[in-house]
């Protein structure tokens, strides 16, 4: 699957000047949104997604998504997979599952991404599950910014990788654009002005 073509063909690889949720800058930006809002589209990504997961052997009661963005991206591979789909949210800034929501001890939980840069809200929601005696059992995203390595790549992930190195990370591609911080951004010191878009900037 040629997911960057994906990716392009939604209009959802931006390039211009963004601020990541790190608050580095960068010239191109993955707005998952985008793809997932043709319903087709997000089951062809979700089902591929499934896929890699059955292949694996990896046993999987529960999706579980950080939302905002996540939420789509989860509840169509919990779809794929047969499974539950459920959700955690921020509430005063700190993750927590909520509206009904529960987690049964041991309970198998597979955490579900858009995108996954980092992993620090991927983490934030293992959090909750694992407080909830839930097991996490792996992580998952559509698209993956290249600072962890995901099943079937090689290579060490980047030291700035949140996601723990015994649990399988799934995703169906790579996307690694340059980074800069704000003192140091060429784009900057253009003149250009940079845009935060995504969940948490608009």
């Amino acid at each position: 699957m040629d997911v960057e073509t994906i990716y392009k063909e939604a209009g959802a690889l931006l390039e211009g000047h963004f601020i990541l949720s790190s608050g580095n800058h960068s010239n191109r930006y993955l707005q998952s949104a985008k793809v997932l809002e043709d319903p087709r589209r997000a089951e062809k990504l979700a089902t591929e997604l499934a896929k890699q997961i059955d292949q694996s052997g990896l046993e999987v009661d529960t999706v579980c998504a950080p939302a905002l963005g996540g939420v789509l991206a989860g509840y169509e591979l919990a779809r794929a997979l047969g499974v539950r789909s459920i959700f955690v949210e921020r509430k005063g800034g700190e993750m927590e599952l909520r509206r009904g929501f529960e987690v049964l001890p041991g309970e198998k939980v597979l955490i579900c991404e858009d995108i996954i840069t980092t992993g620090g809200s991927a983490m934030e929601a293992a959090q909750v599950i694992k407080s909830l005696g839930g097991e996490v059992v792996g992580f998952a995203a559509l698209a993956n910014r290249g600072f962890c390595r995901r099943v079937g790549t090689e290579g060490e992930p980047r030291p700035e990788c949140k996601l723990p190195s015994d649990k399988p990370f799934f995703a169906l591609a790579d996307f690694e654009f340059a980074m800069y911080s704000p003192e140091e951004c060429p784009m900057c010191k253009k003149g250009s002005t940079a845009i935060k878009p995504g969940s948490r900037g608009n």
